[in-house]
């Protein structure tokens, strides 16, 4: 193993790091404190990532939580993690430097084709970077139940990246928003800290959730095969507005409004009629800030197959949708350039434009489907589950 070999050339006698708890992480942290054990070296691991630990939050009969909000409530109501540490004020080398490649040598960066322009241009990596976003959305945090539903708007915080990449922490975040005065938008975005928390409690406890429902009702549901389907979907081609803003700004940038996030998965899912793993698996590949456990979680939020899940008859309609979050059309202009010129009336449903308007929109394409049709289709194949 490379972190044993390391740590015998450099003359180590210690290995310390954050905890992971995806299962894959879990079984390889396990075999690298038996490897570091093997040699006499020190082997500790410690949270950095989560507020409490998945194991530490349980009902009153010792179970683990199956519903967010009671999970909340007990897990994190009335307690306060502690206060991040300082970081230390000098680093001290060890006496030995490892044999190391230049990572430049790797060749990691995208050339031929060169896909990751939108990336850096939506995106600073980094320490510094997360804590001036952090700083940033403090300063509009009382505006933040109010927009975060908007995507044409900064509401969020865009803090999931940073998150994802441990370049900010949970409880720096925790601490940063509960030093303000208390307010009903700073509660609301410590609870959606709170279902990242979840997610995690949920992985643990379930680590087949990444591939199997967790509603096992739903282990036999009748999935489409609609390749055609799945296509339009990933290259923002349904003929949806809103839906295919949410796609093409998630491929450009690596990220996605989370209220756009629920309206492309529930097409997906409820509409087409696709498996919800299948989403889960481009998202996957696509988002800077794919948590393994925030990613499954969600996926089987809106596929009514999880714990605590949106039933699978809450439909989103992404024309309704569309016209709530984004009333003038700003969003779906931005990343739909083609529908630039319509007006707001039509913006979320441009096949009902006029005549001479629909005439100008050549390269956008129509409705993949029927929306009354998809929603009966959805309906009847959850009415025809049996209970596990």
């Amino acid at each position: 193993m490379v972190i044993p070999a390391l740590a015998r050339e450099t003359g180590s006698r210690a290995v310390y790091w954050n905890r992971c708890y995806e299962p894959a992480a879990i079984q390889r942290d396990q075999r690298l404190k038996a490897a570091l054990a093997q040699t006499g070296m020190v082997a500790e691991s410690f949270n950095g990532l989560l507020l409490r630990e998945p194991w530490e939050v349980k009902t009153i009969s010792g179970t683990p939580f199956k519903v967010f909000t009671p999970f909340w409530r007990a897990g994190y109501g009335a307690w306060h993690p502690s206060a991040p540490l300082p970081p230390p004020s000098r680093m001290l080398a060890g006496g030995c430097d490892a044999v190391s490649d230049h990572l430049e040598d790797w060749g990691l960066l995208p050339k031929k084709p060169d896909w990751s322009g939108g990336l850096r241009a939506a995106r600073q990596p980094g320490e510094p970077s997360a804590q001036f976003r952090l700083a940033d959305f403090l300063g509009r945090l009382t505006q933040y139940a109010a927009s975060r539903d908007e995507p044409s708007t900064a509401g969020t915080s865009r803090l999931s990246p940073h998150l994802h990449f441990g370049e900010i922490s949970a409880r720096q975040i925790w601490h940063a928003v509960t030093s303000r005065p208390p307010s009903p938008d700073g509660d609301k975005f410590l609870s959606e800290i709170g279902w990242r928390e979840f997610s995690y409690h949920l992985l643990f406890h379930n680590p087949k959730m990444i591939a199997e429902p967790l509603d096992a009702k739903f282990a036999n549901f009748p999935w489409s095969t609609d390749d055609a389907g799945l296509a339009a979907w990933t290259h923002g081609r349904t003929g949806f507005p809103i839906v295919d803003a949410g796609m093409r700004e998630l491929w450009t940038t690596g990220w996605m409004h989370n209220r756009v996030r629920m309206i492309a998965a529930s097409f997906l899912v409820k509409q087409i009629g696709i498996d919800w793993r299948r989403g889960a698996e481009w998202f996957w590949d696509t988002l800077v800030d794919a948590d393994l456990a925030s990613n499954s979680a969600s996926w089987q939020w809106v596929a009514g197959c999880g714990t605590d899940a949106a039933p699978f008859f809450r439909i989103f309609n992404p024309v309704l949708q569309g016209e709530k979050f984004d009333p003038e059309g700003d969003y779906v202009r931005r990343w739909v350039p083609e529908l630039a010129h319509l007006p707001s009336k039509f913006i979320h449903k441009p096949w009902l434009a006029p005549p001479e308007m629909r005439s100008t929109v050549t390269s956008y394409p129509e409705p993949i489907l029927d929306l009354a049709s998809a929603r009966k289709r959805a309906i009847d194949a959850y009415k025809a589950l049996s209970p596990p």
